[in-house]
C-alpha cells in the first residue's frame, strides 16, 4: 500500500487489506484483524468461495461474510490506477493491473484488540498476576492481581514502562529477560522478587512467553505469589529437622506408628532398647513387641479410641519384650498427629520409666503386690497380716515365694527388686503398684 499512514492506522483496527497482481498473486497484506499468515490465507480462500464474480457484485459494493465466528464487511476491490472493478478478488486474472480489497470486522471496538482478549478474559479476575508488555517495555494490559503487586489498579499500570514501577536494577533485569523471550520466541520459567505492601520481601513464580499484539510480538507473563507457601515450607522443614534431632539425638525411645499399628519410623534408642536394628524395627507390628497382658482388650480399646479421635493422648503401662526375650516394664505415651477430625493416620509412641530387663516370671497375685507395697512402706509381717486380714503364716509364705520369684534374699533386696522391675511405682509415697495390670500381677 502506498499510503503509509493508512497502513499504520489499519494495523490498529480489526481490519484486513490485501493487494494482488493481475494473476491473482497476493503482493501485500496487513491490518490488525488477524495475528498470523495462516489465518489471513484461510480468510482469502473463504472470500473466493463466497463473493460473486465480476459483474455480479451486491448493491453498494459491500457484502458481509462470517469467518471463525466473526462477521466482516468486505468492500470493493479495484484496479490500481483504473476505474473501480466491483467484486473482483485475488485469483481472478485480469490483464489491466493490480487489485485491492478491504475487510472490516463489524460489531467490535477498535480500542479492544482481540489478540489478547481470550487471555485477558481468562485471568483478569484470577489470583495469578498477569500482564502484556511491548518490545519497548510499555505495559499494554495488566490484570487486577498484577496491579495489586504494586499497590495500585490495572488502569494505573497500562501505558507505563518497566522503570516506572520497578527499581532500576530490577527493570534492567526484566528488560533483558523480555528481549531474550522476543529473540528466542519460546516461553521462559521465571522467579521474581518484589517488595510487599507490609515491607517484607515477596516471591512469585510463573512464565513469560511471546504473544502477538497488534501485529507485533510482545511479552506476556503470568505469576503466582508463593511467598506464604515458601514460608510454610521453611517452617515445615524446620519442624522436621527439630523432630528428627529430638528423635535421633535425645536418647528417648520413640516410634511413629501407622493407624494399623505398624512401625513407620523409630529412634535409635528404641531400636537399642528392643535389641533390633532400625531396619528390622521399621515395618514390625507394634503388638509383637509387647508381652501378653492379663486384660489384652484394654490396650486395644484405648488404641481404637485414639485412631477414632475420641481422645488425643493415652498414657498406659506395658511390658516390652526385646529380641532376646527379656522384658521391661515401661510407661507408654501415645499421641495422635495431624488435625483430621475423622480418623488419625499416625500415632507417636514414647517410652519412659523403664524397669530393669528381666526374664519372664509367673504372674504375681493381687495379695503379693499389696504385700510388696506394704513391705516397702516399712510394715512388719504382723502389720501386713493385720492390714490384709491374713494369717501370719500366709504372709510368711507369700514373702518366701516372692524372694524366689524375684531373686531377692532379704527384705531390702525384695523391695529394691520390686522397684527396678517396675512392680512398684517410683517417686511415689506411700508405695503402690505401678499398674493395675502389671505382667507380674493379676491386679
Amino acid at each position: 500500500m502506498d499510503d503509509s499512514r493508512l497502513t499504520a492506522l489499519l494495523e490498529h483496527l480489526p481490519a484486513f487489506w490485501w493487494e494482488a497482481d493481475e494473476t491473482g498473486q497476493v503482493l501485500e497484506q496487513g491490518g490488525g484483524a488477524f495475528t498470523d499468515r495462516d489465518t489471513e490465507r484461510r480468510f482469502l480462500d473463504r472470500l473466493r468461495g463466497e463473493l460473486p464474480g465480476p459483474g455480479h457484485s451486491p448493491q453498494g459494493g459491500r457484502r458481509q461474510i462470517r469467518f471463525d465466528g466473526r462477521t466482516f464487511e468486505v468492500s470493493h476491490t479495484f484496479e490500481v490506477g483504473h476505474t473501480f472493478d466491483v467484486g473482483r478478488l485475488p485469483g481472478e486474472s485480469r490483464a489491466r493491473g493490480r487489485t485491492r480489497g478491504l475487510a472490516m470486522e463489524v460489531g467490535t471496538r477498535a480500542e479492544a484488540p482481540r489478540s489478547h482478549a481470550a487471555f485477558a478474559d481468562l485471568v483478569d479476575l484470577a489470583p495469578a498476576a498477569a500482564f502484556i508488555r511491548d518490545g519497548d517495555g510499555r505495559y499494554l494490559w495488566a490484570n487486577h492481581a498484577y496491579g495489586h503487586l504494586y499497590d495500585t489498579v490495572p488502569d494505573e499500570v497500562v501505558g507505563k514502562y518497566i522503570e516506572d514501577l520497578d527499581e532500576p536494577a530490577e527493570a534492567d533485569r526484566f528488560r533483558t529477560l523480555d528481549q531474550e523471550i522476543l529473540s528466542r520466541g519460546t516461553p521462559v520459567r521465571h522467579t521474581v522478587g518484589y517488595r510487599r505492601r507490609d515491607g517484607s520481601a515477596g516471591r512469585a513464580v510463573g512464565h513469560r512467553f511471546p504473544v502477538r499484539e497488534n501485529a507485533q510480538t510482545c511479552v506476556a507473563g503470568i505469576y503466582v505469589d508463593v511467598t506464604d507457601h515458601l514460608r510454610a515450607t521453611v517452617r515445615w522443614q524446620e519442624a522436621e529437622e527439630n523432630l528428627q534431632a529430638l528423635r535421633d539425638h535425645s536418647g528417648l525411645p520413640c516410634a511413629l506408628l501407622s493407624a494399623n499399628g505398624r512401625v513407620v519410623e523409630a529412634s535409635a534408642a528404641a531400636a537399642e532398647l528392643l535389641r533390633l536394628s532400625p531396619h528390622d524395627l521399621v515395618g514390625r507390628r507394634a503388638h509383637t513387641l509387647l508381652a501378653p497382658e492379663p486384660d489384652p482388650d484394654r490396650l486395644l480399646r484405648r488404641w481404637n479410641g485414639l485412631i477414632a479421635r475420641r481422645t488425643r493422648r493415652v498414657e498406659t503401662s506395658v511390658t516390652l519384650v526385646d529380641a532376646q526375650g527379656l522384658r521391661r516394664r515401661a510407661r507408654l505415651h501415645l499421641t495422635t498427629t495431624g488435625h483430621s477430625t475423622t480418623r488419625a493416620r499416625h500415632v507417636w509412641a514414647v517410652v519412659t520409666h523403664l524397669s530393669l530387663a528381666h526374664e519372664a516370671h509367673a504372674p504375681l497375685t493381687a495379695a503379693q503386690v499389696r504385700i510388696l507395697s506394704l513391705l516397702a512402706e516399712g510394715s512388719s509381717n504382723g502389720d501386713i497380716a493385720t492390714s490384709l486380714q491374713l494369717s501370719r503364716q500366709t504372709v510368711d509364705y507369700h514373702l518366701g515365694r516372692l524372694r524366689r520369684l524375684l531373686g531377692a534374699a532379704t527384705r531390702p533386696a525384695l523391695v529394691a527388686r520390686a522397684y527396678v522391675l517396675g512392680i512398684l511405682t517410683p517417686c511415689t509415697w506411700p508405695p503402690r503398684s505401678a499398674t493395675a495390670a502389671h505382667p507380674l500381677s493379676a491386679v
